[in-house]
C-alpha cells in the first residue's frame, strides 16, 4: 500500500484517485496514516464481508 502525505493528496487529488483505483492508498498527516482511500470495487467487496449485525448497525447510522 502506498502512502501519500495529506498535502500531496490535496494538491495531487487526481493522482490519488488513479493510485486508489489500483490499490488502497494511505493518507498521512504529520507522518501518521489517518485514512485509506480505495476503489469502489474494493469498498463493495469489503462491505460484502461484514457480519450481518454490523451491516444493520452501519445502515442505521447512514
Amino acid at each position: 500500500m502506498q502512502t501519500l502525505s495529506a498535502k500531496d493528496a490535496k494538491y495531487g487529488f487526481g493522482r490519488l484517485i488513479d493510485l486508489a483505483r489500483a490499490e488502497p492508498v494511505a493518507v498521512a498527516k504529520h507522518g501518521r496514516p489517518v485514512v485509506v482511500v480505495l476503489s469502489v470495487e474494493e469498498y463493495e467487496r469489503l462491505k460484502s464481508l461484514e457480519a450481518p449485525e454490523m451491516r444493520t448497525e452501519r445502515q442505521e447510522r447512514e
